[in-house]
């Protein structure tokens, strides 16, 4: 009882400590997992691990093949968390870059990776293939902690986001193919036997995976499943069709529930996003008590097996080789520059489904007495640990040294998505400026996005926006809600992190009745508040710009504006193009001259009002 519940406490420390120093989880929970397990036999009195996995007659958490059981549970449970993430209109949109990055790439990785391992180690062809399947993944769980915090170019960000995204059920698909393959030959995995084998795992994996998502679509569709049971009985099908599909066709269960998983994820499900939260949450749970376990499963003879010359040549290979080959191949004739390639090649840390999975398969393999399995989870774990190093330490550095860090983040981040928002959206979009805009009502982040605005449903109150990578370059944040209070939260909640050369956000009611008292942080004009700037927007749908003689001309304006409720004044456009939000407190602005203009929302300024 001590052993589980100490894994359980030093699990979500160890994402605390991910979290608060924003490093990938899977780094303080490997490194956890040796401390309590491998290395703790070098200190303990009469050496054995603090935390024994496996019941070995004194002492263990799981006997016999318990721990094969669990570990085969929980991998098949993140397996079908990250199907549902993979959405077919995401693979068409991601452009030809990341469309190659998991298709070329991932052949690159898995021929260039199979083959040193095999030249290197002397493993056999069979042993280094599924070594190669097993760390084309990256995943989003290891790149976004590494990316949050270096401000890049939006189409780079972009690249590393989804490729990480795709390639996670994509890779553990061709890593589960691979296993179940070699599985089958038992050695000799070109004979008919186990070509049959194999098409009987293909069969009933993708029949098993298919009908039961239908099936469960069904239900949910109909109401056949109270709201308040949706999220265990569908963990209970998740569980059913993984040992169901493995009765009919041994080793058919993880690519069942891959399969489950992206069925449901391309379906039209009202509860689909609770259901992916939930799944989210026990992934958390899992992962964090799975890791630990598996690295403290891994004996200290399995250390010193790679302890030795090899291992460093096959990770330069892998890390400093085959990585940027593979990208540099998928990006032959993008918009990618040089700089912005090298970088993407440079970042390429392997994540949680590589690790897990090569456990669950090394010991699968170990068992059935396969020649060289006793590499495989050593190995894999060298690459994850070694790149999630890698890449924490110096993905900062490398940005800057090729010129692809922003010293500058000139990205407007919009809260709210209203009709107003949209129109300014949009007209910052037609100025070349990176604009994105966030609401929790789904009509108006569609109507953004008919627009060819980008617009992201979140939760204001939620920590998603900490997450996207792709806000990496957005130094100004704009509140426009209707509801004051949530765009003060807005602004002491992310006026750091996205409003870096400014936060502002509208005047409330009250504000502007009182004109002595307006905030530091008001937008736009001291005297018009959501509902005016509604009713402009309402009355004439337009943002126009006006062009200024000079100073005192713009001067006049400004005092114009302010006698006018159907035209407020957003931004001044200088001569070369930029754009100056102005504030509510100082509408004015020094050095203004000819050439400038005077961006406003509503009406056009009289021409005649102006001389």
């Amino acid at each position: 009882m001590l052993e589980l519940a100490g894994i359980i406490i030093l699990g979500i420390i160890a994402q605390w400590v991910a979290w608060r120093l924003k490093l990938p989880a899977i780094l303080p929970l490997i490194l956890i997992g040796l401390l309590v397990g491998p290395i703790s036999t070098l200190y303990t009195e009469d050496g054995s691990k603090l935390i024994e996995p496996i019941w070995n007659g004194t002492k263990g958490l799981f006997p016999g093949e318990g721990l094969y059981y669990f570990v085969s549970l929980a991998i098949s449970i993140i397996l079908f968390e990250g199907g549902l993430t993979l959405k077919r209109s995401e693979i068409a949109n991601v452009g030809p870059v990341i469309t190659k990055l998991i298709t070329v790439g991932s052949i690159v990785t898995f021929f260039g990776a199979g083959i040193a391992a095999h030249y290197i180690f002397g493993l056999s062809w069979q042993i280094s293939f599924l070594f190669s399947s097993l760390i084309i993944v990256t995943g989003p769980t290891v790149i976004t902690p590494i990316l949050r915090n270096i401000p890049l170019k939006k189409d780079v960000s972009t690249v590393l986001k989804w490729e990480g995204i795709l390639i996670d059920p994509i890779g553990a698909l061709v890593a589960v193919l691979v296993f179940e393959f070699i599985s089958v030959g038992e050695g000799s995995a070109f004979t008919q036997t186990a070509l049959i084998e194999f098409g009987k795992i293909l069969l009933f994996g993708f029949t098993f995976g298919f009908t039961f998502a239908h099936a469960l679509a069904f239900a949910i569709k109909k109401n056949l499943i109270p709201h308040y049971l949706m999220n265990v009985v569908s963990l209970s099908v998740v569980l059913l069709v993984f040992v169901e599909s493995d009765l009919f066709a041994h080793e058919s269960g993880l690519l069942a529930v891959v399969v489950m998983g992206m069925v449901l994820g391309n379906m039209n499900l009202p509860n689909l996003k609770e259901l992916l939260y939930f799944k989210e949450s026990l992934s958390v749970l899992l992962i964090s008590i799975l890791f630990i376990l598996l690295a403290a499963n891994i004996n200290i003879s399995d250390m010193q097996l790679i302890y030795n010359w090899k291992t460093a040549a096959l990770f330069v290979v892998i890390v400093f080789m085959i990585r940027p080959l593979g990208v540099f191949l998928s990006s032959w004739g993008s918009d990618l520059k040089t700089n912005e390639k090298m970088f993407v090649g440079w970042v390429g840390p392997r994540g949680i489904v590589a690790a897990g999975i090569a456990s669950l398969f090394g010991s699968k393999l170990l068992a059935k007495g396969e020649p060289g399995a006793e590499y495989i989870t050593p190995l894999v774990f060298m690459v994850v640990l070694g790149t999630v190093l890698l890449n924490a330490t110096t993905a900062r550095i490398f940005a800057r040294l090729v010129g692809v860090f922003l010293t500058k983040s000139e990205g407007i981040l919009i809260i709210g998505a209203s009709k107003v928002s949209r129109l300014i959206g949009n007209y910052l979009k037609k100025n070349n400026r990176h604009v994105v805009l966030i609401d929790n009502n789904q009509t108006n982040i569609q109507k953004a996005k008919n627009l060819g605005l980008e617009a992201i449903v979140a939760n204001i109150y939620s920590d998603t926006l900490t997450d996207n990578i792709e806000l990496n370059d957005v130094g100004y944040l704009m509140a426009l809600t209707g509801n004051s209070d949530i765009n003060k939260f807005a602004i002491d909640s992310f006026g750091k992190q996205f409003g870096e050369n400014g936060a502002f956000r509208l005047v409330n009611s009250d504000e502007m009745n009182d004109p002595e008292n307006n905030p530091e942080e008001g937008l736009f004009s001291n005297t018009d508040d959501f509902i005016t700037l509604t009713e402009a927007a309402r009355n004439y749908p337009s943002i126009n710009e006006v062009d200024i003689k000079d100073q005192d001309h713009f001067e006049k304006l400004i005092d114009l504006t302010r006698s006018d409720k159907d035209t407020i004044p957003i931004f001044l456009k200088t001569g070369s193009g930029e754009l100056k939000i102005i504030p509510a407190i100082n509408g004015q602005f020094e050095g203004v001259k000819e050439g400038d203009k005077l961006v406003c929302l509503g009406k056009s300024i009289d021409v005649d009002a102006q001389a």
